[in-house]
């Protein structure tokens, strides 16, 4: 038997996060190598894995997310202008992700968090500090909530890409 080849993708049709919507076209070679390398980024990170609450720094998450803008727009200048920067192409969707997802909640979350960093007693762990901020839970929570649509967006990639899940 044949196994499924997925570079004979033609049409995909994906669901999209952020009031995106859904996108329905022909996607080529180079948008699926895109879609795989955007894929790969987003879940090896935690902006698709739970982060529970006695687990890991809230630093280090929104870190790992701000880092998706260089990464994100490394691999579409590589990938060139036919990833596309139209609402259904993988260029657009990466573009829509980054400007109304990510930079949103890290302009919100980013200055809070640093203030509460820069009153830390010397004697106090970050994690230990992290957890007498009162915004500590807020932010896990509205975490889960933006990682849910990144999980979205990552099975948009793998659709894209032709990744079986």
């Amino acid at each position: 038997m044949a196994k499924f080849d997925p570079a004979k993708l033609k049409k995909v049709s994906v669901s999209l996060p952020f009031g995106i919507g859904s996108a329905e076209w022909e996607a080529d070679p180079t948008e699926r190598k895109a879609a795989w390398s955007l894929y790969i980024e987003l879940v090896t990170r935690i902006a698709v894995q739970p982060l529970e609450t006695d687990q890991g720094l809230l630093r280090e998450a929104l870190t790992s997310l701000y880092n998706l803008f260089p990464v994100t727009r490394q691999i579409l200048k590589e990938a060139g202008p036919d990833v596309g920067a139209s609402r259904d192409s993988v260029g657009g969707i990466a573009i829509a992700v980054l400007n109304n997802g990510l930079r949103p909640f890290l302009a919100k979350w980013h200055p809070l968090l640093q203030t509460w960093e820069a009153e830390r007693p010397p004697h106090l762990s970050p994690k230990g500090h992290e957890r007498n901020w009162s915004e500590e839970l807020k932010l896990r929570d509205e975490l889960e909530s933006l990682r849910k649509d990144l999980e979205q967006y990552a099975n948009a990639l793998a659709q894209i890409a032709g990744v079986n899940e």
